[in-house]
């Protein structure tokens, strides 16, 4: 004998609805007929910047490393970050390479071609000592006391360095100072100050 199981299935829906009537009312939310409209949390809210939508452009070096370059005739300093302290002849490699795309976009430029082509830098104690070979022909600037105020400013600006001097196949080089003069003695930032763009 086929019992018929359609009684219980029907109570069984008739639970299922009451539930879902009671269980909202029982987690603190009432049943509306209609949809009402929700008002906006008090404002004003500010809107996104720049920096909020960007992705920052701050170098990632952990040491800066200060490199001078030419704008108007005067010595610029430009500050590069780099993962760790160059050596003084990887210093004066960074500065003989010249701007970067970005910096010229600065108008910023170098003396060094035509004076300076290469150039080999030492440290002895808290002095370097570079030594340079003679410029190419085909190189189209010469403007010398910028070029070499570069090399002196550039590794003056070192913590460990306070003076540079000039050899050329080893033998001492004399080098033209801001005011014109020339001196085969240690050179140091404050001979080329007054050549130097105010900071």
């Amino acid at each position: 004998m086929t019992r018929d199981r359609r009684p219980a299935s029907i109570a069984a829906r008739v639970v299922i609805a009451a539930l879902s009537v009671v269980v909202p009312a029982g987690c603190g939310v009432s049943v509306e007929d209609r949809a009402r409209a929700v008002a906006p949390p008090p404002g004003p809210w500010p809107a996104p910047t720049a920096a909020d939508t960007t992705a920052p452009s701050v170098p990632t070096g952990r040491v800066e490393e200060v490199l001078y370059f030419v704008r108007d005739n005067r010595l610029v300093p430009v500050v590069r970050r780099v993962d760790t302290v160059s050596t003084v002849d990887a210093h004066l490699q960074h500065l003989l390479a010249g701007p970067r795309p970005q910096e010229r976009e600065q108008g910023l430029t170098s003396a060094l071609p035509g004076t300076v082509i290469a150039a080999v830098a030492r440290q002895i104690g808290t002095r370097a000592e570079v030594d340079v070979r003679e410029p190419g022909q085909e190189t189209g600037r010469s403007d010398g006391v910028l070029a070499f105020g570069q090399i002196v400013q550039t590794l003056a600006s070192r913590d460990d360095i306070d003076s540079v001097t000039f050899t050329r196949d080893g033998r001492p080089l004399g080098i033209p100072r801001a005011d014109g003069s020339l001196s085969e003695q240690p050179l140091t930032a404050a001979d080329y100050a007054e050549l130097s763009a105010p900071k």
